[in-house]
């Protein structure tokens, strides 16, 4: 089994980009009181919104802006597997997001090293209506 980057990283790390940012509708409810550090961050991928009110990140070259956010307890990641309608047995085109390891960087450029992300695949973006978001930002309000 191949050892995860994220592992040696003294707490779960997430980056995100959407409605789990500090200030958006998902962080109250799902990480005011586990997060144990946020700091604005950025990776590379491409960012879509939805119609549905909340955004999609797929794997490129652009940056996304977001948060990394450090979590103390490793039962976070079943929390948000769950609220980003992942299951890592199901087939990854069951899935409305997939978890997947990414290197994150301070908004410097400088590596703050490894993170989980949840991406969607680009034919479901399509599918679901996507509107490419050219700065990489996105917010709720």
């Amino acid at each position: 089994m191949t050892e995860l980057h994220t592992k040696n990283s003294g707490g779960v790390r997430i980056f995100v980009y959407g409605t789990l940012k500090p200030g958006e509708i998902n962080y109250q409810r799902y990480c005011t009181n586990c997060v144990v550090d946020a700091q604005k961050a950025m990776i590379r991928g491409e960012l879509f919104t939805l119609p549905m009110g909340y955004p999609a990140m797929t794997m490129g070259k652009e940056l996304v802006h977001g948060y990394l956010l450090t979590f103390a307890e490793p039962d976070i990641l079943d929390v948000l597997d769950y609220l980003e309608d992942y299951e890592p047995t199901r087939e990854m085109s069951a899935n409305l997001y997939n978890r997947q390891e990414i290197e994150v960087y301070s908004i410097n450029s400088v590596s703050l090293g490894w993170a989980w992300v949840y991406v969607m695949n680009p034919e479901k973006v399509k599918k679901l209506g996507g509107r490419y978001l050219v700065d990489g930002c996105w917010s709720g309000y």
